[in-house]
Order: C-alpha cells, then structure tokens, then sequence
C-alpha cells in the first residue's frame, strides 16, 4: 500500500498525468494573461507599447531556453515523460513571437506594411529578429504528428534542428537591441543559458559519433 502511495506521488508519475499538460498551458499563458490585464488597466509603466514589445520579447526568449532545456533535462534526469511538453512548450515560443511581432508592428509602425519592410531593412537588429520568426514559423507549422508523417522522421529532424540558428539569432536581436544602452547583464545571463544547453548537445553528439566510429562493423564481427 505504502509503496503503491509512492509510486503515484513520484515526479515521473506526475508527468504522465492526464492534468499536466493543461497544468502546463495555463502557466503558460500566466504572462500573457498579466499583459493583457497590465495593458487594460494601464498598469505596465509610463511607456505600455514598448513595456509590451519587451516583455512578448523576453518571453520568447525564456520560452526558448525551456524548450531547449527538455531534451538536456531529460536524458540527465532519467524522465522520458519529460518529452511529452516539448511540443507545447515550442508552441509558446511562436506563440509570444508572433505577439512580439504584432506589438512592434502595432505600437511602433501602425501596422504600415511599407514602413515596417523599409524598417526591417535599415536596421539589423529587427532584420535579424524578422529572420528568426520567418524560420521559426516552419517549425510550428510542422510540430503535429501529421507534419512528421508526411516528411518523414529525417527531413523533419533535420528540419527542426533550425532551433539551433533561430536561438542564435534571438540572441543577437537581443544584444543588439541592448547595445544601445549598453546594458548587456541580461544578455550574458541567456548567452549563458544556451550555451550551456547547446555545448551539451554538442557533447552527446560527438559521444555518440565516437561510440559509433568504435563500434565493431559488420565485416569485423563476421572474420571473428
């Protein structure tokens, strides 16, 4: 009885149940919920469209960087289950993208689609922003189960490890936009944090390149 209580209670237990996904959506959209009400009852500062445009930015970028945290999380902690709100937690990065995107469009440009195009070309640092959306956008419109079917597992791995370039290039939108005022603190934190989580992909790539470089070929095992 006592070992049957534990084993619901358990952490990988919690991740499997039928909840934890709309536990997860929820949380998910506590920033949003908190903009929309700040915006409604004006209580995001003295300059709202671009308390906006900062916070759907920094979202996005926090929402990357836990995205790219569960397959590294996973292996290490041994959860599986883990994997299950990969999905969803990509989603939310397209999700606060696009709001970022239509804040900067809405608030700064009045949504002139000429002056947006002339905008994004004369300063780099919203080209490269514009860049990572435009990349981004295939992965979302390919993370459902019919999407894989349709492209097969390799085309569609290989597509989606364009979440590599799209986290570099959020970077750089986020530095560059920070250059300004020279304030770089909260840049280093998340150059640091995907760093970090891409040196580890890294690791487990070329360990599995040597392991399969070591392995015994089918000719070895066959003269033994």
């Amino acid at each position: 009885m006592a070992g049957a209580l534990v084993r619901r209670r358990s952490p990988a237990a919690l991740l499997l149940h039928p909840a934890a996904k709309p536990v997860l959506f929820l949380l998910a959209l506590l920033p949003f919920s908190w903009l929309f009400y700040g915006a409604a009852t004006d209580q995001l500062g003295a300059n709202p469209a671009e308390y906006l445009i900062r916070a759907t930015g920094d979202w996005t970028l926090r929402f990357l960087c836990i995205t790219l945290a569960v397959t590294p999380l996973r292996v290490i902690t041994g959860a599986p289950a883990l994997a299950r709100f990969r999905r969803m937690l990509g989603l939310f990065v397209y999700f606060y993208v696009v709001l970022h995107l239509l804040s900067y469009s809405w608030f700064d440009m009045g949504f002139e689609v000429a002056d947006i195009a002339k905008d994004i070309a004369k300063r780099p640092f919203i080209l490269v922003g514009f860049s990572g959306f435009l990349l981004l956008t295939p992965l979302a419109l390919t993370s459902f189960n019919r999407a894989v079917k349709a492209m097969g597992a390799r085309r569609w791995q290989a597509l989606h490890k364009l979440v590599y370039l799209i986290a570099g290039l959020a970077l750089l939108h986020f530095f560059w936009m920070r250059a300004g005022k020279r304030n770089f603190a909260e840049v280093a934190v998340y150059a640091a944090i995907i760093g970090v989580l891409l040196g580890w992909r890294l690791l487990q790539f070329f360990k599995k390149k040597r392991a399969a470089s070591a392995a015994p070929g089918p000719g070895a095992l066959s003269r033994r």
